[in-house]
């Protein structure tokens, strides 16, 4: 009987590390729907979007290739992300529920961190030609500190679809109750509303925080700066 039990959480175990990654393909690669396989070729596994890419002036930029950019990495369990960040400019804690990564420096120097469960915090100051590897679903960051050189980057995923949680943009943008924020963070109302500031459409910023942030652009603008890019994520 204990034998039994034994095999079936091990089962149980191996399920549940299967469904937490890309389905398993039983072909040699995916078919898109309504594509005739016969008529695939070899252009089916380029992907040429990332030739001209370049992060907006004093921004933080990436442009991510999953299997939704780009069909073939379907089921194959890949992906990746082209990162460039430009002087003093961050790209903020999230996480990737779906797929670990291993970012490559190409060109400069980069700082980077993961924090563990434990919340223990792990650094480290990357150089052109380094890796440093983020695994799946841990807090994780990457800023430049030049206030001149910028520094581009890519990463690869072990999902065709990592997938990105942006924490200043999921806690303050996704419309989380005030309350739980306040009692959360253990600040104040004006404190709460300039950290959302970056994350609300523009008309209601000049509408109804207008007169917060006029009592502290400086950090607005500093909020805004640091958190730029954040849409896209890595």
């Amino acid at each position: 009987m204990a034998t039994m039990k034994l095999v079936l959480v091990l089962m149980m175990t191996t399920v549940v590390a299967v469904c937490a990654r890309d389905p398993e393909l039983t072909t040699d690669f995916a078919v898109p729907v309504g594509m005739n396989a016969s008529m695939i070729t070899g252009d089916f596994f380029k992907f040429t979007g990332l030739r001209d890419f370049s992060a907006a002036p004093s921004t933080f930029g990436s442009k991510k290739v999953t299997h939704v950019e780009f069909p073939a990495l379907t089921g194959l369990g890949v992906g990746v992300t082209l990162l460039e960040y430009k002087p003093n400019t961050l790209n903020p804690p999230h996480t990737h529920p779906r797929g670990s990564e291993l970012i490559f420096v190409m060109a400069g120097h980069l700082d980077v961190g993961l924090i563990d469960s434990a919340n223990k915090l792990y650094s480290a100051h990357l150089h052109e030609g380094d890796l440093f590897v983020f695994p799946q679903g841990l807090v994780h960051f990457q800023i430049n500190m030049s206030k001149k050189k910028t520094v581009r980057a890519i990463s690869a995923f072990g999902s065709s679809n990592a997938g990105t949680i942006s924490l200043p943009r999921n806690i303050f943008g996704s419309g989380i109750e005030d309350e739980v924020l306040l009692k959360a963070f253990k600040i104040t109302s004006a404190e709460l509303m300039k950290l959302k500031a970056p994350f609300m459409p523009t008309i209601l910023m000049g509408i109804t925080l207008g007169h917060v942030l006029s009592k502290g652009s400086a950090l607005h603008q500093k909020t805004c700066s640091s958190w730029e890019g954040v849409s896209n994520g890595s």
